[in-house]
This record gives structure tokens, C-alpha cells and sequence, in this order.
């Protein structure tokens, strides 16, 4: 099917009951032309919406997540998820609003790594340090996009090649963004890519999350839950020296709920929490990974993943102005499931290798309900 056929307004009818109790309407892919880039390329705008109305925006600069318009307690949906109001945000340098972020998420130390006795050197884009894909991350880039239904799931499939050498990386990467929607409020995505040639990848998405509504305040209140013993130990950089630290009786432990602002002031150096958890269980398997509670709203979020880490980012940097739609230090927080940073130059960390004859696949699901 061509990309002007796959990028008309759709409207997909489902059947089969809903097991949210909402009077029973049809499953609805919706696109539109939300602007061009600076080539004067077309992006588009996807709206997911199930059989209760609640919905995901997305666009095909980036792969980005742009809304998720959910219920509280009460039943009024607001979006909790941080953006911009038009197009021109996520086309400037941005905090990477709700991006799939690649080729490599996170940061690998001295912007270079060695595979197989060749030395690759990387953009260095945050000091020596290269971090979430260089200087044109999969985040700054137009993805082909299809939607799909499939029983009571509706999605968009993302597609982009990254050739060979680009940002420093080695072989041509094809990557396959796949993100869902359904009636119980699942938001998944998976991610996949091929090679031909040996290269390194670490695939995720970083969405801003605040389940009080997007705006409506700071996340300190919020109740989170990690599944995790362990987080990575960083170096002045935020390099991960190789130790994982026990995360027992310290700021950082989230072991059994609680709320997200009792310690974070104890975090001077990172200004809030930037840290990678060590997701119990086995890695490759779909397991729980977190549970955010806003006691305001009554919204919970739960956090699946097949990924071995997860970043906590409390968006210690965002700058209140137009280069982050006005929202300040500490008005959301981030979950990035991911493997570990700098895993390239650490063996003993979980390989994010892949060659010619692999695919790498992880998924990550969000489920969106009430108390």
C-alpha cells in the first residue's frame, strides 16, 4: 500500500465488547497534515482513539508521542503527557517530548566504542559524552508510517533506515517502531531492527508523564513503585562505571511506594532523580517494571517491560520556556525502559550487540487506570 493511501483519514470498525463499560463505539485511526519540516516534507498527525473515546496522539517526526487523553477518578480525560502545541516544538532541539530515541537511548561514555578491534567514534553531543543518538537521533528524523487494526487493537507501525555510519555507527540499522492502542487502556510498543553488519543498538521512548494532566502542576506527589533492587553506578558524568549499587535504605529506593518528592531534594548533584534501575527478572521476558499513583486524580500507571533497565528522570533540566513548552524542573517524570548506558564499553553489562543474522526485539506496555 502507498504512503498516500496509508496516510488518508481511516476509520476502523471493531466488533466485540468493551471491557471498560462505555457504551460501545467503534475503534477510530484518524490522520492529518499538522505541518512541514524546514525541506517542506509533510508531517502527520495519528489519533487512536478506542471504544470508551480515550486516545494516543502521535506524529512521524521522531516516532513521537504527542498525547495520551485518559480518565480520572472522576471520568474527565486530560492529556498527561508533556508537548508542544504545534508542530515547530518537536522540530527544534526539544527535551525529547515523547521521541523514540536512537540509535543508542541514554549515553555511552567518550562518544566512541570498540567492536570486534575497530574503535567507533560517535557525535559527542553532550560535553565527550554522546547521549540518546548524537546530534540527528532517530528523534530528528521523518519515519515512513502504516496503521493497523487487528481485532481490538488499533496501532501505527513507524519504519526508518539508518545507514551505515551515520552519527559514527557502524552498518545500515532498519528499525520498526510498532505502537498500539485497545479498550483496556494498553499503550505498547515494540520495537525491532536488523543489521547487516555488527552495530550496536538501544532502543526507547521518552515521554514526559504527569497523571495529574499535563500542566497541572509538579509530579512530588506522585506515589511510584519500582520493580528494581539495583540502579547503575554513575560517574561526575552520569557514565555508568561498570558497579550496580544496592538501592536499600537511599533516596533511591522505591521498593514499596511512595511519593516521588519525599527524597528528591536529597539529589543535589542531578537535581532529582536520573538514575537506572535494575528491573527484577529476567530480562526478554514481559514482566512488571513500575506502578505510578497520582493521589490528585486517582490515575494509576502501570509499567510492563521486557527490557533489563528502566531510567527514572524527574526532568531535573527542563527550562520553563519555549524550548520546553513552558513546563519547568520536576512537572513530569520519565520511565525509560532501556538497556543499560554505555553497555557498548561495559561487557558485563547486557549486550545491546547485534549482528547480521539477529533481530533485536523488546516491548514495553503502559496500562492506564484509576483507584
Amino acid at each position: 500500500m502507498s504512503r498516500h493511501l496509508l496516510l488518508i483519514a481511516i476509520s476502523l470498525l471493531v466488533t466485540g465488547s468493551t471491557t471498560l463499560g462505555a457504551e460501545e463505539r467503534p475503534l477510530k485511526i484518524e490522520s492529518e497534515v499538522w505541518g512541514q519540516t524546514a525541506d517542506g516534507r509533510n508531517v502527520h498527525r495519528f489519533t487512536l482513539t478506542n471504544a470508551s473515546g480515550h486516545s494516543v496522539e502521535m506524529i512521524d517526526w521522531g516516532a513521537t508521542l504527542v498525547a495520551v487523553r485518559v480518565p480520572d477518578r472522576d471520568g474527565k480525560i486530560e492529556n498527561v503527557v508533556l508537548g508542544f502545541e504545534r508542530l515547530e516544538g518537536y522540530l527544534q532541539r526539544h527535551p525529547y517530548f515523547g521521541s523514540t530515541v536512537g540509535r543508542f537511548c541514554n549515553r555511552i561514555g567518550g562518544a566512541r566504542f570498540t567492536l570486534d578491534g575497530t574503535e567507533y567514534r560517535l557525535a559527542a553531543n553532550l560535553g565527550e559524552t554522546h547521549i540518546h543518538g548524537g546530534k540527528v537521533g532517530f528523534d530528528a528524523q521523518l519515519w515512513d508510517a502504516e496503521t493497523f487494526e487487528n481485532g481490538e487493537t488499533i496501532g501505527i507501525r513507524f519504519r526508518l533506515v539508518s545507514p551505515d555510519g551515520q552519527e559514527g555507527y557502524p552498518g545500515t540499522l532498519e528499525v520498526v517502531a510498532e505502537y498500539s492502542w485497545n479498550n483496556q487502556n494498553e499503550l505498547a510498543y515494540t520495537f525491532t531492527a536488523t543489521t547487516d553488519k555488527p552495530t550496536v543498538v538501544n532502543l526507547t521512548n521518552h515521554v514526559y508523564w504527569n497523571l495529574a494532566g499535563a500542566g497541572n502542576g509538579l509530579v512530588r506527589d506522585h506515589r511510584i513503585e519500582i520493580e528494581a533492587d539495583q540502579v547503575l553506578d554513575v560517574d561526575a558524568t552520569l557514565v555508568p562505571t561498570g558497579k550496580l549499587n544496592e538501592i536499600a535504605d537511599t533516596p533511591l529506593d522505591f521498593r514499596t511506594s511512595r511519593a516521588i518528592g519525599e527524597s528528591i531534594d536529597q539529589l543535589p548533584e542531578t537535581k532529582g532523580y536520573d538514575h537506572c534501575y535494575v528491573v527484577r527478572g529476567k530480562k526478554g521476558t514481559l514482566r512488571a517494571a513500575a506502578r505510578v499513583i497520582d493521589p490528585q486524580s486517582g490515575r494509576i500507571m502501570d509499567v510492563r517491560t521486557t527490557q533489563p533497565g528502566m531510567q527514572l528522570y524527574t526532568g531535573n533540566h527542563l527550562a520553563g520556556n519555549d524550548s520546553s513548552a513552558g513546563f519547568g524542573q520536576h512537572s513530569a517524570f520519565c520511565l525509560e525502559t532501556q538497556h543499560y548506558p554505555d553497555a557498548p564499553n561495559k561487557p558485563d553489562f547486557p549486550s545491546t550487540r547485534l549482528d547480521p543474522d539477529q533481530t533485536m526485539s523488546e516491548t514495553t506496555v503502559h496500562v492506564f487506570s484509576t483507584e
